[in-house]
This record gives structure tokens, C-alpha cells and sequence, in this order.
């Protein structure tokens, strides 16, 4: 990952926040609002883990940092996960990321929420989210299931299967209520003309 990439990443998570960006609101960000402290630290690692000397210099203190936001807050994200522009954690507390899911552009994370692996059966494999997606309270996503772009997941709702794109899904197992989408759930995502 350049520098270029990273800053931009950073901007897109703190413009979803704010709907303002730069480097002064980065900082005011970091120091008021511990979940996008969270979010700067898990790029901040990945871009430092992607340069060799830097792996070895200054990855070490900011995995520390992480390491410790993840603790107090509740949040296990691994710095190696894909993870698009536009990463939004609602709230902090028990969010739990396998660290081969894959995450598209503008996702909405709420607190309780898992993506994780499945070990054995048709499934077996990761989550991977498409662009626009809400995740709600409690919702977990197990296994090699796709979630198509602009869906919202309900609260404390179980996905065991692909969702196809503009869906609303609910219940236990989920199951498809809806094609209103996440249409109201995500905001401020009018950042790449801005940041380019």
C-alpha cells in the first residue's frame, strides 16, 4: 500500500463520520471518538506492515496501540483483513472479523457484531461483503457467504447464505424481507470526488 492509498483510506473513514476530512479532523477524530481511533490504527498498521522497514521499526508501536484499543473497546479486527474505503464502526463492543473476510466500500458496523469462519461443511470459508453494506446489532455472518452490495442486515440476524444485492435481511436464519436495501443506513459516501 503507497501513501496516497492510506491517506485516502483514512480520509474516506473519518469523512462517513464527520462529512468533513483532512488531517486536522483526523486528529480531532482519534482524541473524541474511539471507534474511528480504532479504524486509524488498524490502517495505520496495515500500511506500515506493508513496507519493509517500516514492518520492523514502526509497526511494532502501532500493533501495541491496536492491540491495546482492541481490548478496551471490544473490537478483534486483524491489521492483514480487506478492508474498502469508507469503514464506519457505529459503536464500540464485541465486533469479532475473521481476518480473510473481505469488506467493501462503505460498510456500516454495529456493536455485537461477528463475521466468521466456518470450519466444515458447504460453507466452509469466509465472509465477503459487497459495497454499501449496514450491518446491524448482534448480526452474524458465518462462513463462505457473499453479501451482495447495499444490504442491511437486521439486528441480531444469523446469514448462513449469499444475500443478492438491495436486500433487507432478518431473523434466524436470515432470510430476505425486503428489496429496499441500506438506502437511509449509510451515509456521507460522496467522499471519492473529494479525496481524488
Amino acid at each position: 500500500m503507497k501513501f496516497p492509498e492510506y491517506k485516502y483510506l483514512v480520509f474516506s473513514d473519518v469523512y462517513r463520520i464527520a462529512g468533513k476530512t483532512g488531517w486536522g479532523e483526523c486528529l480531532r477524530q482519534v482524541v473524541w471518538d474511539e471507534s474511528f481511533a480504532y479504524t486509524f490504527w488498524f490502517r495505520t498498521c496495515g500500511y506500515l506492515r506493508a513496507h519493509a522497514w517500516l514492518k520492523y521499526v514502526l509497526f511494532p508501536p502501532a500493533r501495541l496501540v491496536l492491540s491495546r484499543l482492541s481490548y478496551r473497546l471490544g473490537i478483534s479486527i486483524a491489521p492483514a483483513t480487506r478492508i474498502g474505503s469508507g469503514f464506519y464502526i457505529g459503536h464500540f463492543g464485541c465486533i469479532g472479523v475473521s481476518a480473510k473476510s473481505v469488506i467493501g466500500k462503505n460498510c456500516n458496523i454495529s456493536p455485537g457484531v461477528i463475521l466468521g469462519q466456518a470450519n466444515r461443511g458447504d460453507n466452509k470459508g469466509y465472509p465477503r461483503l459487497g459495497d454499501n453494506v449496514y450491518l446491524g446489532p448482534g448480526a452474524k455472518i458465518v462462513g463462505a457467504v457473499t453479501i451482495g452490495n447495499n444490504v442491511a442486515v437486521g439486528a441480531n440476524c444469523v446469514v448462513t447464505k449469499d444475500v443478492p444485492d438491495n436486500s433487507v435481511v432478518v431473523g434466524i436464519p436470515g432470510h430476505v424481507i425486503s428489496q429496499a436495501g441500506a438506502a437511509g443506513y449509510i451515509e456521507f459516501t460522496d467522499y471519492e470526488d473529494k479525496l481524488r
